[in-house]
């Protein structure tokens, strides 16, 4: 799939694709077909970079319902031919969430789409799922038929069957299946066994039960791995991951001459594999030795450093960290500075304040207000309350086109902008997260504007939201009742 194109974040469809409250509110201001529209489109080219960590489904569906939109749109983009060329869940995912949330509401239209995309769609498990949830026995009985016609009778038909039974999300309709279909019992029964011969029969290649061992076993191949320097950098962080959890029980007061040499001067992964052992062992070499690896012309030896650098703890440690970070004594604007920044927003005390604050500053002005090193230089600005980091942290929850990181900024600013309560946090009980309704909550000023009491109580009334909101709503509507 192509990566969306998102829109401005002060335009309707921007405000919709970022999950904003204000998308809901603008959305329900303007012209119906614009508004219908603009929700068709987010609904059907998800905006999300990580369906995984972002909530959009609940927030479209509740939109739906106040516009009191048709269906046709998703209908079109579920039974388009490219339902069949492009098989990526995230093409369909955030539609067929979105029906669930509908027929939960009452919507027979929306329920009728997933019986019907269940029957004939490529993505049926997920419509399955959300059918699950929603559908009653008789209806979901029906759909056996259909759903069993897609695994041909036969050792690989029935071995696909077997994986679907084990990979449904919701066993509720293979459940009420297995009753009236003796190859779905027998699928039932057999997908455990299935799994548990999976995880004895796994191979690959183990250490040996000494420091050399496993240092050299840091840097090997698994048996399918492709040959050469080339192999794929994740798994082979992976392995080195796992040869220090190794070390930690191998590796003898003896041994440490030889972890010291490693991290000095061993290959990539013994190099990853000994740092961290030795950064989780507190190791006063450590230090060194990071800030070694990290002028090293080897850029997978930079990557490890860095990353072993996140897990450094203790005064010697943020010491180190605030002279790599000061620009007047190390390189603020160097990978190394930058890794130590982090982790003085992560682990620092209040007085790094101003340093997290640079270094915020400094990364919207060169790579915006998205990227992955961003969260954490959000989380500490409201840990270490640095009031300096309000215009900053205001411009990442308006510009951000994450709802995950939108979040860690309203989180940020609930602990650094007075005027949190009144501002940020009324938009925020529209938001699409469910945790930053939680926080708006918690929050929000009660009295000012009309809006605030009405969207509490229909939160409250509301029986798609999650329990932690209802609870944070009900707290702040009780004790207004008091007052």
């Amino acid at each position: 799939m192509f990566e969306p194109v998102i829109a401005p974040s002060a335009s309707l469809v921007g405000l919709l694709q970022r999950g904003r409250g204000d998308g809901q509110l603008h959305a329900l201001a303007a012209d119906r077909t614009e508004a219908i529209a603009a929700l068709e489109s987010c609904v059907t080219h998800d905006p999300r970079a990580d369906w995984q960590v972002e909530n959009r489904s609940l927030y479209y569906a509740r939109l739906y319902m106040e516009l009191e939109a048709p269906l046709a749109g998703i209908e079109a983009h579920l039974r388009s031919p490219e339902d069949v060329l492009d098989q990526d869940e995230a093409r369909t995912g955030l539609a067929l969430s979105v029906l669930g949330h509908l027929a939960a509401y009452g919507r027979r239209d929306a329920l009728d789409l997933l019986r019907g995309y269940t029957a004939t769609g490529w993505n049926w498990a997920w419509a399955l799922d959300e059918l699950a949830l929603r559908d009653d026995d008789r209806s979901l009985l029906s759909l056996a038929p259909a759903v069993l016609g897609r695994f041909p009778a036969g050792p690989e038909g029935d071995a696909e069957l077997r994986a679907a039974v084990r990979g449904a999300y919701e066993p509720r309709p293979w459940r009420l299946w297995a009753a009236h279909h003796p190859r779905i019992a027998a699928a039932s029964e057999q997908s455990p066994f299935d799994l548990w011969q999976r995880q004895m029969n796994r191979g690959g290649v183990t250490p040996g039960w000494s420091t050399a061992d496993v240092l050299a076993w840091a840097d090997q191949q698994e048996p399918a791995d492709p040959a050469g320097p080339g192999r794929d950098p994740v798994a082979a962080a992976r392995r080195a991951a796992a040869a220090a959890r190794c070390l930690a029980a191998v590796v003898r007061p003896e041994d440490r001459p030889a972890v010291l040499d490693a991290a000095r001067n061993g290959a990539p992964g013994a190099r990853g594999a000994a740092l961290r052992h030795l950064v989780d062992r507190n190791d006063p070499a450590a230090a060194g030795l990071i800030e070694a690896a990290a002028a090293d012309v080897d850029e997978r030896i930079v990557t490890a450093a860095l990353e072993v650098l996140g897990r450094m703890r203790g005064p010697e440690a943020l010491a180190h960290a605030r002279r790599w970070a000061d620009p007047a004594t190390g390189g603020a604007d160097s990978a190394l500075g930058e890794a130590a920044v982090q982790l003085l927003a992560d682990a620092g005390e209040p007085a790094d304040g101003p340093l997290v604050v640079d270094a915020l500053r400094r990364w919207i002005s060169v790579r915006g207000t998205d990227g992955a090193g961003l969260a954490t230089l959000v989380d500490g600005a409201g840990r270490l309350a640095a009031a300096a980091a309000v215009p900053a942290l205001r411009h990442v929850y308006g510009e951000t086109v994450s709802s995950e990181l939108r979040g860690r900024a309203a989180r940020a600013l609930a602990a650094t902008d007075p005027h949190f309560a009144e501002g940020p946090a009324v938009e925020c009980l529209w938001d699409c997260e469910e945790s930053t309704r939680e926080l708006a909550a918690r929050h929000v000023t009660t009295t000012g504007d009309v809006r605030v009491l009405e969207r509490l109580r229909r939160l409250a009334a509301d029986p798609a939201e999650e329990a932690e909101v209802h609870a944070a709503v009900r707290v702040r509507l009780t004790s207004r009742e008091r007052h």
